[in-house]
Parts: C-alpha cells; sequence; structure tokens
C-alpha cells in the first residue's frame, strides 16, 4: 500500500494507472501507424475507459440494488470490472466508434499494442500484490508468494507480464508493415487467448467444478481465439 498524504493507493491501482497512462500514450503513435488521427483514437480511448467503468458500476448497483441504497459509497468503492461489463462496454464503444466514423478494425488494430502494455502493467501488479498464485513447481524461477503457503510456485504473473510485454513489442512491429484490416487485432485476440490459456493451466484454480471441461478464464481464452481467427479470416485488404 502506498500512501500520499490522506490518500492510500494499492501497488495494483498504481500499476493500473501507470499501465493507462503508459497504453494512452502509445496510442497516439499507434493510431499513425494504423493511418489513423492519434486524436480521434486518444478520445475513443478515453471513452472506452469511462464506458468500462459506468457499465460495470451499473452492474455493480442492479445486482446489489438494496445494499447501495443503504452504503452507496461503500458499495460504489468495490472492485466491479468483471466480464460481463466489459461484453456490455463492446457495443457502447462500437457504437460510439461508428458515431465518430471512425473504421472498428483500424482502430482496435491500434489499440492492440495498448492494450497488451495494459495487461503486461495489470499482471505486474498482481505480482507484487501477490494476488496470483501458479501450481506447485521445482523450477528454478518457481517463487513463494503470501497465498502459497511457503511451497514454491510457478510466477504465473511474470509469465504474463513477459508475454504481454513481447506482444506489445510483436504488435507494433505488425502496426508497421501495413496489414489489412483488423489483421493486427485478430493476431493479438488469437495469442492473447492462446498464451492466457496455457497460462492458466498452471495458475492454481479459484474453484473447482467437477465435470467442467475447462476454467472460466479458459473458456474467455478460447472465445479471444476464435473472435480473432474470424477477425483474420474475414477482414477486407486496405484499399
Amino acid at each position: 500500500m502506498v500512501r500520499l498524504g490522506p490518500m492510500r493507493l494499492s501497488v495494483y491501482g498504481a500499476c493500473a494507472a501507470a499501465g493507462l497512462v503508459a497504453a494512452m500514450g502509445l496510442s497516439l503513435r499507434t493510431a499513425r501507424l494504423a493511418g489513423l488521427a492519434g486524436e480521434q483514437v486518444w478520445d475513443a480511448g478515453l471513452f472506452a475507459v469511462m464506458a468500462a467503468f459506468v457499465c460495470s458500476r451499473l452492474l455493480l448497483v442492479a445486482g446489489n440494488f438494496s445494499a447501495f441504497l443503504k452504503l452507496p459509497v461503500a458499495l460504489l468503492a468495490l472492485p466491479s470490472f468483471t466480464a460481463l461489463g466489459m461484453a456490455l462496454t463492446g457495443p457502447v464503444v462500437v457504437a460510439y466508434l461508428r458515431w465518430k466514423r471512425l473504421t472498428v478494425a483500424r482502430v482496435l488494430d491500434a489499440w492492440a499494442p495498448c492494450a497488451a502494455v495494459l495487461a503486461a502493467m495489470l499482471s505486474l501488479g498482481k505480482f507484487f500484490e501477490g494476488d496470483d498464485v501458479g501450481m506447485p513447481s521445482d523450477l528454478p524461477w518457481a517463487i513463494k508468494t503470501p497465498l502459497s503457503g511457503g511451497v514454491r510456485v510457478h510466477p504465473v504473473a511474470m509469465y504474463a507480464v513477459l508475454v504481454a510485454t513481447v506482444s506489445a513489442v510483436v504488435l507494433v512491429g505488425l502496426l508497421r508493415r501495413g496489414l489489412r484490416s483488423g489483421m493486427v487485432a485478430g493476431v493479438a485476440l488469437v495469442a492473447g487467448g492462446a498464451a492466457g490459456f496455457l497460462v492458466d493451466m498452471v495458475t492454481q484454480p479459484v474453484e473447482m467444478r467437477v465435470g467442467a471441461w475447462l476454467d472460466p478464464a479458459q473458456w474467455v481464452a478460447v472465445g479471444a481465439m476464435v473472435v480473432g481467427g474470424l477477425m483474420i479470416t474475414l477482414t477486407k485488404e486496405i484499399a
């Protein structure tokens, strides 16, 4: 926990804030590589962040309305970013991009490396907080975390940091090559989904579900790979 006068900021929160600033700054450069105006992509990024915040908070309030009436400030202070909130944010952001007459696929291409940078910083925050616990391991780089009970485990958060960092560099390189619209975003989804699926295999599950084929995080990873594959195969060449 970091103290700034009367304010307290978690290490994860600090990493998230730094990652968001870095991602937004990078978007000015990746926008130009994608053939877009940097200011438009910056504004769209701000809108996406605000939309995600609002949608997630609305879901939190809707699911706990009685608690919201009693303790509104305490409820709104709780973490609320969920997969459902992100899913609801998607159509809102697409509608905004259409309204601004921006090509959705090209904006997603510009955002892909930025999302990788943000993901790297979020994973770094999880590493410092010790939230992600890997499966037991005897590998030389295995570590002990506050939640591992003294057992050496896979540093899954650092695996995610490494994958996201490499992805950001590769995706910027793909943008420089001028690939067809949607290709970079598609590659990001396929590669990110595959990496997330593999990392989850060495992560201790939050819930043990008897008979479940995959963990929830792995289903999300599979969905990302499917969507990314469709983007790679169905997008058209840029004129």
